[in-house]
Order: structure tokens, then C-alpha cells, then sequence
């Protein structure tokens, strides 16, 4: 019987490092290939800076209570570095191989290339580019069917979110099969439409430039900014989706809160068009039963606890639920 596939990390910098890591760990055996011409010394010196880093990774895991520390020798034995000269047979061996080089045109043409120069032909390659459209790499490979983004974020080992754009080529069955494996190693894959800033990025970016943007005004300090970030902001939309959120609340609120922050901080505020759409036809989420989300099959009630319970745990995570009774004035 076939064993679990063989994952190979094109680019043994940060990002393959964690993904070797992350597959190790899982039990697949795992090819970090360094597809450049070094000496043999520079080759010998990220081949232990590589694992030296994995490893020291896994010790802090464990040392946090993540798994028994007995199991990091075996994970590490999972992990094989292969320098240039080792790469095809390293490459060959791969079911799925995930491109990690800089971000930088150039450096991403020449590894696709080599990549399909040497792996399998029913193998899935998968660039993890954070800038460039897959629809912009698709042309540089020689089997476009079985070639898609996987945008990790950082760090891979910890972040359970991986981000999945196919382009128009893409085999369903293999932006299918890429979901299962992510899924059967504990991540949370979505797929998203090639376009700039994938999901998270694009949030984010708005997020922290608006952050620093406040900072800039003198409306809060860095310090408290945090605070309602984790507390508030992140508290939040750690036990509720976004879209969700605009839901529950009600899409109304968010159209006014638009209107409103568009006069007085400037037209980045201004809704997107959906917004007032919904509004228009009366759907602002749950409690008319349809918003982004239809909710006419949904026990309301049932629902809102879920919700408030998911809530509880993180402020039990916080070690902020407090007992009756228990001010500390």
C-alpha cells in the first residue's frame, strides 16, 4: 500500500523550512532542495543552519507542551536536504512540491523550471508566492493542469491558514487533492481568485495602515492600539468570521457606520456597493434572515450561543472569565 505522499520545499530558506516542518511533523517524509550552485562549504552550512533551525523549532514546541519531546527525533529523520546535485532524484521522489524561493520574478521563473525539469509528470507543484498571480506563473510551468498558489502565512508551522488560488488551468482534482492533504496535516485551507493580496493580506494591510495611521493622528499610543487589538479587535474575529460579523451585527450598521466614517476620515471608508445593494433589497443578515449568509434553515438561537460560546473559551484562553462577585477594587 502507498505510504503518505512525499513533500518536497523547493527553497530552503524560512518559508520551506516551515513547511518541511509542518509535513515532518504530520509523518510524511520531506525533500528540502536547494536548487542553487554553492560550495561545498556554503552547501554544508545551510544544510545545518536549515535543520539546526527546524530542530530548535521543535524543542521549543515540545518545550511548550505541544507534543512529547521524545517524538522530535523521529520527526527529524523525516527531513532530508538535498543540494543541487541530489535534487532530481529529491524532486522525482516528490508527490507535491511546494516552490518557496524569494519573491522575486526571475528567481521564481528559473526554479518552476526546474522544478518541472525534474519532477514527476502527475505531481502537483504549487508556488507559495505572497505577491505575484498565479495567472503571472502559470505560463513558466511545464504542466499548468497540475499547478495552483498555496499562500502560507507565517510562520507555516504554527498558522493553521493556508490560501489556495488556482488559475483558470487548474485541474479541480487537484486543487481537490492539495485541500484533502492540507486538511488530513491539521491546516484550514480556502481558496480565493487570483488577485492581488489574496485574503488575509489584503485585510491586514488595510488594518496596520490604519494602526500606524493613528498612531501618526496622536489617537492612541502603540501600546493601547494593541491592547484593543488583542482584546477587542482580534478578540472578536477570533470566534467570529468577518462577513459573519457584518452579519450578526447587521449589514445596517455597517452601512452607516460607512457613511459616517467616509465624511469625517475620508472616502477609504466608503462601502463597497454590496453594502447598499443588501440594504436595498432588506437583507441585513441575521436577524432578517438573510445577509451575506442565508440563514432560513439556521436555529437563531442555537446559533447565538454557539457563538457566545466560542467567545468563553478565549476568554478562558485569556484567563479573563471571572466568577461572580470576584472585582479586585
Amino acid at each position: 500500500m502507498k505510504g503518505l505522499p512525499v513533500i518536497g520545499a523547493l527553497g530552503a530558506g524560512r518559508m520551506g523550512r516551515g513547511i518541511a516542518q509542518v509535513f515532518a511533523y504530520a509523518g510524511h517524509d520531506v525533500h528540502v532542495i536547494d536548487a542553487k550552485q554553492r560550495s561545498p562549504a556554503a552547501r554544508s552550512k545551510l544544510e545545518f543552519e536549515a535543520l539546526a533551525e527546524i530542530d530548535s523549532t521543535l524543542a521549543m514546541l515540545s518545550g511548550l507542551g505541544a507534543f512529547d519531546d521524545a517524538q522530535r527525533p523521529h520527526i527529524m529523520r523525516r527531513i532530508h536536504f538535498a543540494d543541487r546535485a541530489e535534487s532530481d532524484a529529491a524532486l522525482r521522489a516528490c508527490d507535491v512540491v511546494f516552490e518557496g524561493v524569494p519573491e522575486v520574478l526571475d528567481a521564481k521563473r528559473e526554479a518552476l523550471a526546474f522544478a518541472c525539469e525534474h519532477m514527476r509528470e502527475d505531481a502537483i507543484l504549487a508556488s507559495t508566492t505572497s505577491t505575484i498571480l498565479v495567472t503571472h506563473l502559470a505560463g513558466l510551468v511545464t504542466y499548468a493542469d497540475r499547478f495552483l498558489n498555496a499562500h502560507w502565512l507565517n510562520p507555516a508551522y504554527i498558522v493553521p491558514l493556508v490560501e489556495l488560488s488556482p488559475h483558470p488551468g487548474t485541474n479541480a482534482a487537484v486543487l481537490s487533492h492539495l485541500k484533502m492533504l492540507l486538511e488530513a496535516i491539521g491546516k484550514v485551507p480556502v481558496v480565493c481568485a487570483p488577485a492581488p493580496g489574496f485574503i488575509v493580506p489584503r485585510l491586514q494591510a488595510l488594518v496596520m495602515a490604519e494602526a500606524a495611521r493613528m498612531i501618526e493622528d496622536g489617537v492612541a499610543t502603540a501600546e493601547d492600539i494593541d491592547k484593543a487589538t488583542r482584546y477587542g479587535f482580534g478578540f472578536r474575529f477570533a470566534a467570529i468570521g468577518v462577513v459573519e460579523f457584518i452579519d450578526y451585527g447587521g449589514n445596517d450598521i455597517l452601512y452607516y457606520a460607512c457613511r459616517h466614517l467616509a465624511r469625517e476620515l475620508g472616502e477609504r471608508y466608503h462601502a463597497p456597493a454590496i453594502v447598499a445593494r443588501l440594504m436595498q433589497d432588506g437583507h441585513v443578515g441575521l436577524k432578517t434572515k438573510r445577509g451575506f449568509y442565508d440563514y432560513a434553515q439556521v436555529d437563531i438561537p442555537a446559533y447565538r450561543r454557539d457563538v457566545i460560546s466560542r467567545a468563553l473559551g478565549l476568554l478562558r484562553h485569556h484567563g479573563l472569565l471571572v466568577p461572580p462577585g470576584n472585582s479586585n477594587l
